[in-house]
């Protein structure tokens, strides 16, 4: 270890790398250690000429402060990112460094060069570089504050998170991708330090789901459709697609599968190998359906893991062979995915070569043109073909094949720890769980047909959540999944408390009564006098006739038809049920929850004289994790005492996350095929939650989901109890609103307001 640079100096005989380490002109003693080994990687790649830019570069970041550790890393990684972007990134990415010193943000320099190389590799370009740098640089500017106005400030938390998942970002995003990612974690994180580091360190599923929307190739989302008419109509199969994410976890790396839940398939594919990800999925559930028609689980407990190997590869082609059979131009596409091994890529004296020789075996046996020359293999490869040839053909067989390729090939070298991967990865097929049953499960087994298990406490507590986006009015895009949504039925109480409501409204249900008695439908209307019609109307044509046969004109509408006079009417009617309704009405004795109670009473009993179908729900939220949604009447639940008791123990509390309820009332309204489908919402407040800060926001994320129902055919419709609800219920319903100032008349409106809508 030498302690300084004069020492260091006296050990580099070549006059060329004394003059280098001069011009480095440092004294940290770990970057003499590895100061000749990096020049000599250096000067592959960079001109002399332009050495001393990079050393200048090197000694420039040593002398800022930072420790030995930047410097270090740079003079390591440098001649990456020169071979990968070129010299000209040698000015940006130092007016970068320069910046986050002169800002309290210097700790995130050294994560910045860290993952310098693996970006450059990336992004192949110093304008995509530039983009990348000053993506950065916006996030450092917006997010570095000031603590209660004074100089003194705090760095960006995001930043070093951002620059530490860089590498992984740019694998799954494009520029633009990246942008609207970072931009989304700024407006939505800004002032809030650890949630912001939770954001850009991807350990928060907002950040998560954001990445998710960004990413480039074909989304499963958006392919879904026709995947499953694809599945359907070519294959006969309606098994369930499911997806899984590819992009949190990079040490398992997933790869396709089916079990008793259903296909499961990656999320995105990107265009790769010259076909489109659509195409790769299309092979990802051929190669599956394959497997679901013509492979049996083989009894593996004697087997060994090569041998086991040998069988998967063997039946994989097997089912590939007898797909192409039926569907020639499946070839191209599995063909195209498939790596084509060159033959002498592995050494057996020092590697495992098992997987390199099954990876030639099996572009063997599906490419007729595969090229190669040894002599076992295409023996082998005679023998499938023979194989298959006959109609007795199965993986029972298979699997005696592939293990006579094994006793004939085997090498002592395949027992070595150092495997060769390299191109023998084929990504489009399943991980062959399937073909596998064990008499004896072990800690590495699992049953392919096993019902899953939970641990003691991790039993499943109701219905999942339902995810739904929130608009963000400030971006003017969606927060992706950011509200959830808990569904349950609604507790029950006593059904005599709502007889009892009814009662004291008698009066009113029999002024009610005569109006639902007009309103109710007839089951069909005659139409008379049509020229055309579904039937004769024998009295207008015998007197058509008279007056023919008396010389006059005769009429021609000797026709009628006739028209359904019925109602096709849907109706869902969703309740407010803040903690506000507990407040006492003005003027009156009762809480705003007891008067709501008698109106939704009275409503649900005159809907029900009239036919509709109706459905009762109730809401409120505690923050976006946590929006209750409670069914209290079903669509085609009767109006009895099981209905009354869930609406006789009503109760309130906590807040009015709007958009998320309407958005859930509308899941289940859009279903419902009728020709005017109605949301009606009773609530006395505004939108609020207690993790909003801006009032704006909920109105403008309600009024979006207003929107969004109208799209669907649904009709929306809000009584507001709120006196000041002129001030903001306009903007979130346009024209269809009515406040109740009175709201001791709510048990009488109600109904009359329903009847006005549906008249």
């Amino acid at each position: 270890m030498m302690a300084s640079s004069d020492s260091a100096l006296k050990e580099y005989q070549h006059p060329l790398m004394q003059q280098y380490w001069k011009r480095l002109d440092t004294r940290f003693p770990q970057v003499a250690d590895i100061f000749e080994e990096a020049m000599a990687e250096a000067l592959l790649v960079i001109d002399r000429p332009d050495l001393d830019a990079y050393l200048d570069a090197a000694s420039l970041i040593g002398k800022l402060g930072r420790g030995v550790e930047p410097m270090l890393v740079f003079i390591e990684e440098w001649p990456s990112v020169v071979a990968a972007v070129g010299k000209q990134a040698l000015v940006p990415v130092l007016d970068c460094v320069k910046a986050m010193q002169k800002s309290p943000n210097g700790n995130a320099i050294t994560p910045f060069l860290q993952t310098l190389a693996a970006v450059a590799r990336r992004l192949q370009s110093v304008e995509q570089l530039q983009h990348y740098l000053d993506i950065a640089l916006d996030l450092m500017r917006r997010t570095t504050g000031s603590i209660h106005g004074h100089h003194t400030t705090f760095p960006s938390p995001g930043l070093p998170g951002l620059f530490e998942q860089a590498p992984r970002l740019l694998n799954l995003l494009a520029m633009a991708g990246l942008r609207n990612w970072v931009e989304y974690g700024i407006r939505n994180y800004s002032h809030h330090p650890e949630r912001q580091i939770e954001y850009f360190t991807l350990k928060l599923a907002d950040s998560r789901a954001v990445l998710q929307r960004e990413r480039h190739g074909t989304l499963f989302a958006d392919a879904e459709r026709s995947l499953d008419l694809y599945l359907r109509a070519l294959w006969q199969d309606s098994d369930q697609l499911v997806p899984y994410s590819t992009a949190f976890d990079e040490l398992r790396k997933p790869i396709p599968y089916y079990d008793a839940l259903g296909m499961r398939v990656p999320d995105v594919f990107d265009d790769a190998y010259g076909i489109s990800g659509l195409d790769r999925y299309r092979a990802v559930l051929a190669h599956m359906v394959g497997h679901r028609r013509w492979s049996e689980a083989q009894i593996a407990d004697n087997w060994s893991p090569f041998q086991r190997m040998a069988v998967e590869f063997f039946e994989d082609c097997r089912v590939e062979t007898l797909l192409i059979r039926e569907y020639p131009g499946l070839r191209r596409i599995f063909l195209a995915q498939h790596p084509h091994p060159v033959e002498d890529a592995c050494d057996p004296e020092t590697t495992s070569c098992l997987r390199h020789r099954l990876a030639m075996l099996s572009r063997a046996l599906i490419d007729p043109g595969h090229g190669y020359t040894d002599k076992d293999l295409l023996e082998f490869v005679r023998r499938f073909h023979e194989l298959l040839d006959q109609s007795t053909s199965s993986t029972a067989e298979i699997a005696g094949l592939a293990l006579s390729y094994v006793t004939k090939t085997r090498r002592q070298s395949d027992q070595l720890a150092k495997v060769h991967f390299d191109n023998t990865v084929i990504d489009y097929r399943d991980d062959n769980r399937q073909l596998w049953k064990f008499i004896e499960e072990g800690d590495e087994e699992q049953a392919f047909d096993a019902e899953r298990k939970f641990e003691p406490g991790d039993e499943l507590k109701g219905l999942p959540p339902r995810h739904y986006p929130e608009w963000d009015h400030a971006t003017q895009t969606y927060r992706p999944d950011w509200a959830s949504v808990y569904e349950s039925l609604h507790p029950s109480g006593n059904a005599a408390d709502i007889d009892k409501l009814l009662q004291k409204h008698a009066a009113l249900a029999k002024q009610l009564k005569r109006l639902l008695d007009l309103l109710k439908p007839q089951d069909k209307v005659r139409i008379r006098y049509q020229e055309e019609g579904s039937e004769l109307d024998l009295d207008v044509a015998i007197r058509s006739l008279i007056d023919f046969k008396g010389g006059a004109t005769p009429d021609p509408r000797i026709n009628m038809s006739h028209r359904t006079d019925g109602r096709d009417i849907t109706v869902l009617l969703l309740v407010d049920l803040s903690e506000s309704l507990n407040e006492k009405a003005a003027g009156s004795q009762q809480t705003i929850l007891q008067l709501s109670q008698e109106a939704v009473s009275l409503l649900a009993w005159a809907i029900d004289c009239l036919g509709d179908p109706l459905a009762i729900a109730g809401f409120h939220s505690n923050t976006r994790h946590e929006v209750r949604y409670q069914h209290i009447k079903g669509f085609s639940e009767c109006w009895d005492d099981t209905v009354k008791a869930r609406l006789a123990a009503m109760q309130a509390g906590y807040s009015t996350r709007m958009g998320a309820a309407l958005r859930n009332a509308g899941h289940y309204l859009s279903s419902r095929k009728s020709d005017k489908k109605i949301l009606l919402l009773l609530t006395d407040g505004e939108p609020a939650d207690i993790d909003v800060t801006d009032p704006e926001h909920l109105r403008a994320d309600a009024k979006r989901a207003v929107e969004e129902l109208t799209t669907q055919g649904v009709t929306t419709f809000c009584l507001s109890l709120d006196p000041k609800a002129d001030e903001y219920v306009r903007e979130i319903f346009g024209n269809r609103w009515r406040v109740l100032d009175r709201i001791e008349r709510l048990p009488e409106q109600l109904p009359m307001l329903y009847l006005s809508l549906t008249r």
